[in-house]
């Protein structure tokens, strides 16, 4: 995931405030070894650059775009003007495009560079507490960059939280541990064929990757994303409270669910679909939590 001199970053996020404490900066990097029905950012999964067709932003009338694709990927036909298969992300329509229409998500930040950026905003994480957030995507993927460049982040003081899915081997994870403050770890489902359907892959490394977490001491704020009608029935409210009560966890966070992802994928050449959920009736996340308190997990959203 990782290239010399840098990594793959899609987004840098300012002013957030609810991903770790404080005001925080968020950067999200590309790339996921899970592919997750419901991913919030599925402009995240593929590790490489990639185009973003937005048809709102297009122009009525203008195709200067066509022309310069040299790969042929480019039509007249609106909404579907982008060919997502013959694409290459070269860029050069997003060069020519007055509108802003046609975009690059994703491209290669230096260790020098990225901290620069986070920087900006150190007054901000002076005064409420705050500091850095790694998301994505996996950051954990880009283990190689982050060894270079946390130790930087720290030396600047820079208060660092990471979000993952722990979908990889201990030992990625495990150097970054002496720089990182916190970690969010996301739980998705308990049982392993059930997991599989929902994210692509068993959740066996997951839970070993977790395990081997919890072993080493470090701050873990262990997180479920709620998936109406996929993962927040009882059945898998049991089963992973009981597999987060055998590794000595007694909390979890819900994460509540939100649709809004659905919008960004015909902008997008990606396989996900959507799901058609839509946000669940008022008191689900409080019968989710009083349902995880049954057995004898505290649940907060």
């Amino acid at each position: 995931m990782t290239q010399d001199d840098g990594a793959i970053v899609f987004d840098v996020q300012r002013f957030s405030v609810h991903d770790g404490p404080g005001i925080r900066t968020i950067v999200f990097f590309k790339g996921c070894a899970l592919a997750c029905a419901w991913c919030q950012n599925p402009e995240a999964i593929r590790a490489a650059p990639e185009i973003y067709y937005d048809d709102e932003r297009c122009l009525a009338g203008c195709a200067r775009c066509i022309d310069r694709c040299r790969d042929g990927a480019l039509g007249d036909r609106r909404p579907k003007r982008v060919d997502f298969a013959r694409c290459t992300a070269c860029g050069a329509c997003v060069d020519d495009c007055p509108a802003g229409a046609l975009r690059i998500v994703g491209r290669t930040w230096s260790a020098r560079e990225l901290l620069t950026e986070v920087l900006r905003d150190r007054p901000f994480y002076a005064s409420s507490g705050g500091g850095i957030t790694l998301s994505g995507g996996e950051p954990v993927l880009h283990a190689e960059f982050l060894t270079r460049w946390l130790p930087l982040v720290k030396r600047e003081g820079l208060h660092v939280v990471l979000e993952t899915c722990g979908a990889y081997p201990f030992a990625l994870l495990e150097p970054l541990l002496e720089w990182v403050d916190l970690v969010f770890f996301d739980v998705k489902a308990a049982d392993a064929e059930r997991h599989r359907t929902l994210t692509g892959k068993t959740n066996d490394q997951i839970t070993q990757t977790l395990a081997l977490l919890l072993r080493r001491g470090a701050a873990v704020e262990v997180r479920m994303p709620v998936v109406p009608g996929r993962n927040d029935d009882a059945e898998n409210v049991a089963q992973t409270a009981k597999m987060l009560g055998r590794m000595g966890v007694g909390r979890v966070t819900l994460l509540p669910y939100n649709h809004l992802w659905e919008a960004k994928l015909p902008r997008l050449g990606t396989q996900q679909r959507p799901l058609g959920i839509r946000p669940p009736p008022g008191g689900h996340y409080e019968e989710l939590v009083r349902a995880f308190a049954g057995h004898g997990i505290a649940a907060s959203t």
